[in-house]
């Protein structure tokens, strides 16, 4: 009986898991199995892995080939198990050494050829193996940059199979590319891109209540709905949104960087302490801003948007059921997607930024002559943001038609590094005091501290909005919080009259 091992690293969601690729080659007729619950694109690995071994001069053995994915309870996917199993395969064919694969994670997809090709979702997958302690990796030759975010592991690359067995002490009777010479220590001359930077605000001209509102918002991790006609700036605003947003930290930047990883977007978006911007469009399904897809559901935009910003733009145009999808990762920053195979859960604590003309044609602003809507129209229009969603909203914000064409002396004070400061002072400000609670945002905190901490004259004008049911329980809370925002701009240690007075009108539409 000849068994061989490989070790190789499986995803659900986020969530890494090490995989024990066990190879038995036994008397039989020819035949070659995959079991412990592979997917479609993993079953099809047998005709990949055969031609690949073969493509090295590889006798691939004629009786039975039986290889096991344990633990076996756990769904696995995808094509990144390939080069573990065409391992394990040789190692009990007795082309590599037994030991040689002992605490190696080996991952990539190989082509027919033989030739190793990279793979998505890399990153957490080393990030579990080091937290495992494996040592020892091996990797597609193209997915070198990405590697290397990783430190503390030895990584070594290969661009074709008969790299691999060479590399594990083996001698392949093939070698398709030339220049062997370099087998395991090629690298990718091509660095993970940084991130692109957003636009400045002062690049928007005039709307500095606008502008203000914003600072709040990503001062305090708040949600924002601005309305207004169109060419008032919605959308530059939205997009200048992350320009202005305190840094992410090192543990962020790895979290979604892996997310992108897993998206196969990283090489395109890079690794940077820029929060991230998702801007799906009004004709997304649900799957596509929630996440889904058959087998193991994949992220979708809010789960792109994780630490970053969700905008929606010409809000009303979603449909409803889509837009309703989001109360729950508002409300508790993940999202769980379920299939008959697995539950899969995805983080999704993003601020979301929306965005509405006042009606269909968008000019019922100011007296509404231009309007050419009718009354049922725009009532129907604006319905389609329900009451529940709405309530979530913490800022709702008014906008009017840009009045000027130049630049003048507030744009200076609305540039985006002016405004990053002090969202960055008040974020700190906001950490300090929650830290015994495990909050870093006004946006975090809960009622009930709320009541507590602020001071009872404050409050009264909260209550009498709840009494006379202009605010829920949930928006009293919400207005609390963004007069706490308000404070910590203000270098206040707790808000006053006047902060809680402006936050309700920041949270209450005039219409």
């Amino acid at each position: 009986m000849a068994i061989g091992n490989a070790l190789s690293v499986g995803l659900l969601g986020l969530k890494a898991f090490i995989i024990d690729i066990q190879s038995f080659v036994s008397p039989g007729l020819p035949y070659f199995s995959i079991i412990g619950l592979p997917d479609a694109s993993l079953s099809e690995a047998r005709e990949r892995v055969r031609s690949a071994c073969q493509a090295t001069g590889f006798s691939w053995p004629q009786t039975r080939v039986t290889v096991n994915l344990s633990p076996a309870s756990l769904p696995k996917r995808g094509s990144s198990h390939d080069l573990a199993i065409a391992a394990s395969v040789l190692s009990a064919s007795g082309e590599i050494g037994h030991d040689r694969l002992a605490r190696t994670v080996v991952l990539g997809e190989v082509n027919l050829d033989g030739s190793v090709l990279p793979i998505t979702g890399l990153l957490p997958m080393l990030l579990h193996a080091r937290g495992q302690g494996i040592t020892h990796v091996v990797i597609p030759e193209d997915n070198v940059s990405e590697s290397r975010l990783v430190p503390g592991l030895e990584t070594t690359t290969v661009s074709h199979v008969s790299e691999l067995i060479d590399l594990m002490g083996g001698r392949a009777k093939r070698h398709p590319r030339p220049a062997m010479s370099s087998i395991g220590h090629r690298h990718s001359t091509e660095a993970v891109a940084e991130g692109t930077r957003p636009g400045d605000m002062n690049e928007v001209l005039g709307q500095s209540h606008a502008k203000h509102a914003l600072m709040v918002a990503a001062a305090g991790g708040h949600h924002l709905l601005m309305t207004g006609p169109p060419g008032a700036g919605k959308t530059m605003l939205a997009s200048r949104l992350p320009s202005i947003m305190a840094p992410l930290n090192a543990d962020q930047q790895l979290e979604v960087a892996s997310i992108r990883s897993i998206c196969g977007t990283l090489s395109d978006h890079g690794v940077s302490d820029v929060p991230p911007f998702e801007a799906p469009h009004h004709t997304a399904s649900t799957a596509a801003l929630i996440g889904g897809g058959s087998g193991t559901a994949k992220p979708g935009s809010v789960t792109r948007a994780h630490h970053g910003v969700l905008f929606m733009d010409e809000a009303p145009e979603f449909s409803p059921r889509a837009l309703q999808t989001l109360r729950e990762p508002l409300e508790s920053g993940s999202v769980s997607l379920s299939r008959a195979k697995a539950l899969t859960r995805y983080p999704a604590r993003f601020q979301l930024v929306m965005a509405a003309n006042p009606c269909p044609c968008g000019y019922d602003y100011g007296t509404g002559e231009r309007c050419v809507c009718r009354e049922r129209d725009r009532v129907r229009y604006f319905a389609r943001l329900s009451g529940p969603l709405l309530d979530r909203i913490d800022i709702q914000l008014d906008m009017g038609p840009a009045r000027r064409l130049s630049p003048d002396e507030d744009d200076a004070r609305t540039a985006s590094a002016h405004m990053r400061e002090k969202v960055i002072m008040a974020r700190d400000a906001a950490s300090r005091r929650f830290r015994a609670w495990g909050w870093d945002r006004n946006a975090q905190a809960s009622g009930g501290w709320l009541r507590e901490h602020t001071p009872a004259k404050a409050r009264r004008p909260v209550a009498q909005a709840v009494q006379d049911q202009r605010l829920s329980l949930r928006g009293a809370d919400r207005a609390l919080r963004v007069a706490w925002t308000l404070a910590d701009l203000e270098g206040r240690d707790s808000p006053n009259d006047d902060d809680v007075l402006q936050g309700l009108m920041l949270r209450t539409r005039t219409r």
